[in-house]
């Protein structure tokens, strides 16, 4: 009979890699080293990314330094943004659509009384409005209508495709994009801090949300409902699914000390968890649907062999489980 066990913590484990991987390699086009032998880096790299590199940059860095083509992301984060990116190593990649890594935290700063063509500070000011005389009281009330299931339209800078065509794509060449809203879910969105400077008005705040979410989209929408617009100037992850700042590692953490969650951790601290009996075990290892087995939830469950090893995600559809992706 299969045992359930609730998710656990994931732990890193360094690996033993090349020196030439080690190096410091600043050239974002460089090839990985084909003559490097393959390293056992199969799992999740949760990274503390920098401001200034793009999630395509840190992928491209974490491809040389664990020496291997396959490594992916589980969504993206901003140039301008710091903080949690979770990547997938090799066989692992296969694991990144399937991690349950709905919601996500952030410490932002949103700047009113400017608006941007991005909104965030990476984009042209095109307007300004003096948003001095807005009192702590005023700005706390127009952050509840943006809190709970909410329907957001994201920002017109972003990668949602129109008719085939990257939405930022499409601004940069100067054409108008209009999005649709979508329904996110907004669980917190709570000031820390207020500071004034001149006309502007600077609002620290905490939010954590939903995937799908745009904290731009939060401050353009804070600044528009008080009238004076606005815009984010500093946004940082500090948490992803079961991922938090203190499991990530800087690259240059990582370039001294390659290091990965190995994936039967990285599971157990996503998903729910089932131990089956050999005989099962067995089935799940030729991709069998399993009947009479109850893995006592309804989205996508881990299964594991007696010895611990880690096999598959398998989900209840109606009397079976049937295998959503198997690793064996």
């Amino acid at each position: 009979m299969p045992t359930t066990t609730p998710p656990a913590r994931e732990r890193w484990v360094s690996v033993d890699l090349p020196a030439e991987n080690r190096r410091a390699d600043t050239a974002q086009g460089a090839e990985t080293d084909v003559n490097a032998p393959p390293t056992p880096a199969d799992g999740l790299v949760i990274v503390d990314k920098a401001g200034g590199w793009t999630s395509h940059d840190v992928v491209a860095r974490t491809r040389r330094l664990a020496n291997t083509k396959k490594v992916g992301h589980a969504g993206t984060l901003d140039p301008m943004a710091t903080g949690v990116l979770v990547l997938g190593v090799g066989r692992a990649t296969r694991l990144l659509g399937h991690l349950q890594l709905a919601d996500k935290e952030y410490e932002a700063t949103i700047r009113l009384g400017e608006s941007t063509v991005t909104d965030d500070a990476e984009g042209d000011v095109v307007a300004t409005a003096d948003a001095s005389q807005l009192t702590d009281a005023q700005i706390r009330a127009a952050m509840q209508p943006l809190t709970g299931d909410i329907r957001q339209v994201p920002t017109a800078v972003s990668a949602i495709k129109v008719d085939g065509k990257r939405a930022y794509a499409r601004v940069r060449a100067g054409e108008s994009v209009e999005l649709k809203a979508r329904p996110v879910t907004v669980s917190a969105f709570d000031v820390r801090d207020v500071r004034r400077a001149g006309t502007v008005v600077d609002v620290d705040v905490h939010v954590a949300c939903s995937t799908g979410t745009y904290v731009r989209a939060l401050a353009r929408d804070l600044g528009e409902a008080l009238g004076v617009g606005g815009h984010l100037t500093m946004l940082r992850r500090t948490r992803v699914g079961g991922f938090t700042l203190d499991d990530a590692r800087s690259l240059e953490h990582l370039e001294a000390e390659f290091a990965s969650v190995p994936m039967a951790d990285a599971v157990r601290a996503s998903f729910p968890v089932v131990t089956l009996d050999e005989s099962t075990a067995q089935d799940v290892r030729y991709g069998r649907k399993l009947a009479g087995v109850d893995l006592g939830d309804a989205g996508p469950v881990a299964v594991f062999a007696p010895d611990g090893e880690f096999l598959a995600l398998y989900e209840n559809r109606g009397d079976v489980a049937r295998p959503v992706a198997v690793f064996v």
